[in-house]
């Protein structure tokens, strides 16, 4: 490795973005009966937030005619989940389940053993969530160069926290950021992987790492309850109203935007209607002034795709997510 390269994730340039009104002239005889949601982690991470907030805004919108069951799912970061829909409900058409770049990381990683991206059906994405990298609310640590000369100078003093497994988007995004600062040996990383957010914010609380790594989504609610302090969002700027006061790490002088993509995934032998179906009516809602506020109150910036376009955007994705793998030595 002899050159720090850009590791900005972003939407295809030329992806078609599709409006609710594509949807609007379908015909939607299917209504899901007993509509579910997998969370594939524990409560309190961002898989957990996309199940319930998606799953409220459909029932408050009159888009689903019963409460959405959310069932937390964690295993293997998302492989339990993951496996448990392709081998045993693969035509659950009252079933969706919550997904992002942290799936998207382990099917390009091969961490879901035996599985990929076509044993399922890609609905839509809800939105984008920005990754930040934070410490307990009475750290010493001031700003996000202070944590990685830290962890330049000593790695195997210093260990970070998230979601994800190994390897996984949240360890990602911290390695991203010490590339961007000129750590060229981040194999030598200390990082503890929990399942989900917000086991990851409680053994930090704990003590057991010294940062967290995750997104503004999951970390905004630990952050109002006094919990942590964000050093860093890894977007471009920062991000508007109640998100204002988090510093961006490019403002701090390290060039790293990690941006985390929220959305669901379907059991690939789900009708063609009832998918049809599910796509409206997630298209619908994301389309709804009462998204836009869930969006701005929760850190989520827009990502407009639903049906072909998002699996398109997905494949895309788990390709780029390989080449930057790669690049830093978590794969061959």
């Amino acid at each position: 490795m002899t050159k720090a390269k850009s590791l900005t994730l972003k939407p295809t340039l030329g992806a078609t973005l599709i409006g609710a009104a594509t949807f609007a002239t379908m015909t939607l005889a299917y209504t899901p009966s007993s509509p579910e949601c997998i969370a594939p982690a524990n409560a309190g991470g961002g898989w957990d937030f996309t199940c319930r907030a998606v799953g409220k805004s459909l029932e408050d919108q009159g888009l689903i005619d019963t409460p959405m069951a959310v069932e937390n799912m964690p295993g293997g970061g998302g492989g339990l989940a993951f496996g448990e829909v392709a081998a045993n409900r693969g035509s659950d058409s009252d079933l969706i389940v919550a997904a992002s770049s942290a799936t998207a990381t382990r099917l390009a990683q091969g961490a879901y053993p035996g599985h990929s991206m076509d044993q399922v059906r890609w609905l839509s994405a809800i939105g984008a969530d920005y990754g930040v990298i934070a410490v307990a609310a009475d750290s010493e640590i001031k700003n996000l160069p202070e944590l990685l000369d830290m962890i330049k100078a000593d790695p195997a003093a210093v260990k970070v926290g998230g979601g994800s497994s190994a390897g996984g988007w949240d360890h990602l995004k911290v390695l991203i950021a010490l590339f961007a600062h000129g750590m060229m040996n981040v194999a030598d990383v200390q990082y503890e992987a929990f399942d989900g957010g917000g086991e990851a914010v409680d053994q930090l609380l704990a003590g057991e790492v010294i940062a967290f790594t995750g997104d503004v989504s999951e970390a905004k609610r630990f952050v109002d309850q006094g919990d942590i302090r964000v050093l860093a969002i890894l977007s471009h700027e920062r991000l508007p109203g109640e998100f204002a006061d988090f510093p961006t790490a490019k403002e701090q002088g390290v060039d790293a935007v990690g941006a985390n993509w929220r959305g669901f995934y379907a059991p690939a032998g789900m009708s063609d209607e009832a998918y049809n179906a599910w796509v409206a009516k997630i298209s619908d809602m994301y389309a709804s002034d009462a998204w836009k506020e869930v969006m701005a109150a929760n850190g989520l910036a827009p990502l407009e795709l639903q049906g072909a376009d998002f699996e398109e955007f997905v494949a895309e994705s788990v390709d780029q997510i390989q080449t930057i793998s790669q690049m830093i030595g978590i794969i061959d």
